[in-house]
């Protein structure tokens, strides 16, 4: 039975409130609607940020560059936007699949190679937001999202325990279920009390979206070198267009976003192909002699260049020249995971129940999983005849999710960690592995079924 009364002037009541309007918030409400056994349910979603007028903004005309914040869709989360009728509605002239990925340790040189039919799709963060919203219109379901509207506090009632939501607006939500799409500092978490564990990395990752050099061309592929400090990697966009995440140390951080377009250009140029103890002095020089760097970096990567035979270019990525002004960015690297995605009216989807290391680029689709797996126990619940808000109910989205999630962010973390040092031993190890799953067709076949899963 769905809702659809309010229960005094100003508290509403609704089966299913949402909090958060990023692609794990907005998926589900898409999911929920799309859904002949839940569509009747009375959906809000409430976002803190001005979330329409932007999202449509982009819908009708797209900016002519590329936004800074770029996501890498697996083939898995794909058939589940289609499934749901949102794929459509994205824009695939801004959208660049790739079959090929390329990484190397940069220490010892140690490089692997992962080709697969449509490995990922780089896709712009606002490209699928849009998309997502065009399909909830397109349902003309009551769903109603409230845009620059915070929740100022979370309380329960005192005669049936539901979620109370205290909005900006002055109105209040009174929900059946809560779900928090709230990311890293979820409100509805603390609100459950529910415990999350995990550690900061110690590291920023650095996003711009670049382009490399006019009238050089390859078929778009994934690269990605780790360095002691993190790994930088360039993933494509269309038209020679590639969107770098670069993890790296919070003094590098800084140091590489006060240095201007021509100078930074140059030091990812070099982060791709010079040797370790090059970008040290690299880094110690754009601290202090900026204005001389691009020469000094012109410098080395000609002496490295004319060293390599014509195979050899080919191991590394194109020379970049263009950068989209402002793109550059910054965020914190943390590993997260809560105890539970659950309790009594309440349930933890994406960022708010786990976060992970960009590495592997999961996170996002870690959180489309967890939508398809809470929709489809919703569903379920709601044929049996259960209350969907119950921890009963909710129950089995949990048991799925948190192992599938725990193994993702044990390897990722596990990755990250055995990256981040020069240890001769831990280099020797590393690189023995990498070069025997190189040369191992049938575990690399494996490897490559398993990253296009969700």
């Amino acid at each position: 039975m769905s809702l659809r009364f309010l229960s005094t002037a100003r508290t509403q009541l609704a089966d299913i409130v949402i909090i958060g309007g990023g692609p794990a918030g907005l998926t589900l409400a898409a999911a929920v609607k799309n859904s002949s056994i839940l569509s009747s349910l009375n959906c809000r979603l409430v976002e803190g940020g001005n979330l329409i007028g932007p999202l449509k903004s982009f819908h009708q005309k797209p900016p002519s560059n590329f936004t800074n914040r770029v996501v890498s869709l697996t083939p898995a989360t794909i058939s589940y936007l289609s499934d749901i009728g949102v794929w459509k509605h994205i824009k695939e002239d801004r959208v660049e699949s790739y079959d090929n990925i390329v990484a190397w340790d940069g220490v010892s040189g140690a490089q692997i190679d992962f080709d697969g039919p449509s490995l990922a799709t780089m896709c712009e963060t606002v490209n699928l937001q849009s998309a997502l919203l065009a399909r909830i219109e397109e349902l003309n379901e009551e769903t109603a999202i409230m845009d620059n509207t915070k929740v100022e506090n979370i309380t329960s009632d005192e005669i049936n325990g539901w979620p109370v939501l205290q909005l900006s607006s002055g109105e209040s939500l009174k929900a059946r279920l809560l779900v928090g799409c709230d990311g890293y500092n979820s409100p509805v978490r603390k609100f459950a009390q529910i415990e999350s564990r995990g550690w900061s990395y110690n590291r920023w990752g650095i996003v711009a979206t670049l382009k490399f050099k006019d009238g050089e061309f390859r078929y778009p592929t994934g690269w990605q070198r780790f360095l002691p400090s993190g790994p930088v990697a360039l993933l494509p966009l269309p038209d020679n267009w590639t969107s770098l995440v670069w993890s790296t140390k919070p003094e590098y951080a800084d140091i590489l976003l006060k240095l201007d377009d021509d100078a930074f250009l140059a030091m990812v140029n070099a982060a791709v192909k010079l040797p370790v103890e090059e970008l040290e002095i690299l880094y110690k020089m754009a601290h202090e002699d900026p204005e001389n760097l691009v020469g000094e970096i012109t410098w080395r990567l000609n002496v490295f260049n004319e060293k390599l035979s014509p195979q050899e270019t080919e191991k590394y990525p194109l020379e970049l020249d263009t950068i989209v002004a402002k793109s550059r960015a910054k965020f914190p690297l943390k590993m997260s995971h809560a105890d539970t995605y659950v309790e009594d009216r309440v349930a933890l989807v994406g960022d708010a129940a786990h976060t992970t290391h960009p590495l592997a680029g999961q996170g996002l689709n870690m959180g489309q999983a967890d939508v398809k797996s809470l929709v489809a126990v919703l569903e379920k619940s709601m044929e049996r005849g259960l209350d969907i808000g119950t921890k009963l109910a909710l129950e089995p989205y949990f048991s799925e999710r948190y192992p599938a999630n725990h193994v993702l962010l044990g390897v990722v973390d596990k990755l990250h960690k055995i990256y981040s040092t020069d240890i001769a031993p831990i280099v020797m190890a590393r690189s023995f592995g990498v070069n025997i799953l190189n040369n191992v067709p049938f575990v690399k076949d494996y490897v490559v079924s398993k990253m296009g899963e969700k």
